[in-house]
């Protein structure tokens, strides 16, 4: 067993509370401000010291670059159902069949057949919800989020959404990997990369539809 400080443990729930509420980590400003601390540089510090422990792992370079991780009896690192940045599974335990879905052609069904390049096979406790397909991201818009080119985003499709969570929308031609946002009558998509655009969506100014959920991400390392 990790043993944690109380402070440690409120960290803690605070990033599962996040993953599970938006299927992303909170960024250090969002600690910060949820436990009161001065500085981001406070929560970077217990981090650390949870990185330490074994408790998580982070990236380096996001400021959502945060995994949580459980230690079994030999000491082995596996990673928590629900994390959104995973290893591909070990064969054994592959259940859920997902299609992966590369370029979208303009005004056709994200998952019309020639849309699907692969078939993945992985096992569904990876996920926060269990997704309908994956998409793989183009672009680094994301990146802050710990969303990289090349990753394949586990997708649950729906037409609603809350205010911050990732979503795939479809605006006009393009497929994009936003944050959502209501302002008003209007929707926003937020960027995770200070060198990219917030997308204003006005009523009737553009072709817009919520094509699913982010809830989870698979990148192969090594």
């Amino acid at each position: 067993m990790i043993k944690l400080t109380a402070r440690q443990e409120e960290i803690l729930g605070l990033i599962r509370d996040a993953i599970e509420k938006t299927g992303f980590p909170p960024t250090r400003a969002e600690i910060a401000t949820e436990l009161g601390f001065r500085s981001a540089n406070a929560a970077e510090e217990h981090l650390q010291a949870l990185a330490r422990k074994g408790a998580i792992e982070i990236s380096p370079g996001t400021s959502r670059g945060i995994r949580l991780l459980d230690r079994p009896a030999d000491g082995k690192k596996i990673r928590r159902p629900g994390i959104p940045q995973m290893v591909l599974p070990h064969p054994g335990l592959m259940q859920l069949s997902l299609p992966l879905i590369g370029r979208v052609a303009a005004g056709s069904p994200i998952l019309a057949e020639e849309h699907v390049s692969a078939t993945y096979q992985v096992d569904p406790s990876l996920f926060s919800a269990k997704p309908d397909y994956l998409l793989k991201v183009r672009g680094m818009s994301m990146r802050d989020a710990g969303i990289l080119d090349g990753d394949l985003l586990a997708v649950k499709k729906t037409d609603s959404a809350r205010d911050g969570q990732i979503v795939v929308a479809r605006l006009d031609d393009d497929v994009t990997v936003k944050r959502f946002r209501r302002n008003g009558s209007s929707i926003e998509l937020l960027p995770e990369n200070p060198d990219f655009d917030v997308i204003r969506v006005e009523p009737g100014s553009h072709e817009f539809a919520l094509e699913g959920l982010a809830v989870g991400l698979l990148r192969a390392w090594g």
